[in-house]
């Protein structure tokens, strides 16, 4: 059983846009695996310390694949589709992800970033010539991930408003009702089916067109490989930066140098991305998994079947891992996060992530060296009933 009896809802209820909710700190010292109450009402087991975390992530008996058979606990009311990378163990995990992976390897988008330069310029051209205050969201965090990977995938820019909408639904613990979360994922689908199916009257010279006349030795990816495959590339391709890019650009804005902090040269940059990442995690844990076998996991024993989640943004607040933990600290090296998770479902666009981060957060210093806070910090909130951290507006001026 848990080290305690006493059941959460989880994630915790997070009372402050610039901490963790505090409960992940008790957790850690008293109680590293502890019972839960997922959105769904169904139990799963939470492990909070960074050993720990890592192992439900990389161990192959906690189970994506698992995740979606009809006895299994559920996170939310509407579970991701069974077929897709989400919800796949190797081997078949491991054959989709190679369809696509040459896409995302840290060469390809070194490839790409004059582009991806080019994207961020004229979003901040255009902030610029609008004027301040501008919720940065709105003019900044959200266009600019999108108009990469819709430009990778093959995505018209102008639908961008449409699988907003469609994304938040799908990435939804408790912001949506079961009805909606349903309806805007049948939407999504029609929407991909229509564009596979343009695809392939006339591809273009994009990943989507590629997968769809792409074969390996099973064959080309069936129609329902295709539209998951979409699915996921879509939302995760934008959703994560969209998060991560206004909390970090949040965080920046609270710390004494502000902008300034950030460097000018590749590698103190890199290290600054990589800091911001680990205080500001994309979500509180990492997908669901569901155990195949009996195991045992910090001294607990976790049966068959059950539900454990491994909070990825307690783990990378670890003390025994990160001295000074909850410290920001610009110029930390040698921080393994888990941001990006750990092991076969490691994120396959973490190099395009850390790229469009890296080109974002120098430009904007560049253009706008003054930027600053529009409204005092507490009044800045965190949009609550999301899979993924995201404020609900980030409003800001320069001068």
């Amino acid at each position: 059983m848990p080290q305690e009896s006493t059941v959460r809802s989880y994630p915790p209820a997070r009372r402050s846009a610039t901490e963790l909710p505090e409960e992940y700190a008790r957790l850690r010292s008293d109680a590293p695996v502890t019972d839960v109450v997922m959105p769904s009402g169904d139990g799963a087991y939470l492990f909070s310390r960074y050993d720990d975390v890592r192992n439900v992530l990389s161990d192959p008996r906690c189970s994506r694949a698992a995740t979606v058979l009809p006895e299994s606990p559920r996170l939310t009311a509407v579970p991701f589709d069974a077929g897709g990378l989400f919800t796949m163990d190797p081997p078949e995990h491991t054959r989709l992800r190679s369809l696509v992976s040459s896409a995302f390897t840290a060469r390809r988008v070194d490839m790409l970033r004059p582009r991806i330069q080019e994207l961020a310029d004229e979003l901040l051209e255009r902030m610029a010539e609008r004027g301040g205050p501008v919720d940065f969201n709105d003019a900044f965090a959200f266009p600019y991930p999108v108009a990469v990977i819709c430009e990778l995938l093959g995505v018209p820019f102008a639908d961008r408003e449409l699988f907003r909408g469609w994304s938040d639904a799908i990435l939804s613990l408790t912001a949506h009702t079961p009805e909606q979360m349903l309806e805007r994922k049948l939407a999504l689908v029609a929407y991909l089916q229509q564009l596979v199916a343009d695809k392939r009257q006339k591809p273009g010279d994009d990943l989507l067109s590629a997968l769809v006349q792409v074969r390996d030795e099973d064959g080309p990816l069936t129609e329902h490989e295709l539209i998951t495959m979409a699915m996921t590339l879509l939302i995760a391709g934008h959703e994560t930066t969209v998060g991560v890019l206004g909390t970090s650009v949040f965080t920046l804005l609270r710390h004494t140098g502000g902008l300034g902090v950030v460097p000018a040269s590749p590698e103190p940059l890199a290290t600054l991305v990589e800091e911001l990442l680990r205080v500001n995690p994309i979500g509180d844990g990492g997908p669901l998994r569901v155990t195949t076998a009996e195991i045992e996991l910090a001294g607990t024993v976790v049966p068959t079947g059950s539900a454990v989640i491994g909070a990825i943004c307690s783990a990378n607040r670890d003390e025994s891992r990160f001295a000074d933990a909850d410290r920001f600290d610009p110029g930390r090296r040698g921080a393994p996060h888990l941001a990006f998770g750990h092991g076969p479902h490691y994120c396959l666009g973490a190099p395009l992530a850390r790229a469009e981060l890296q080109i974002a957060l120098s430009s904007l210093a560049r253009r706008f060296p003054s930027l600053r806070l529009a409204v005092p910090v507490e009044e800045v909130r965190m949009h609550t009933g999301l899979l993924v951290n995201r404020l609900e507006s980030l409003p800001v001026n320069w001068s």
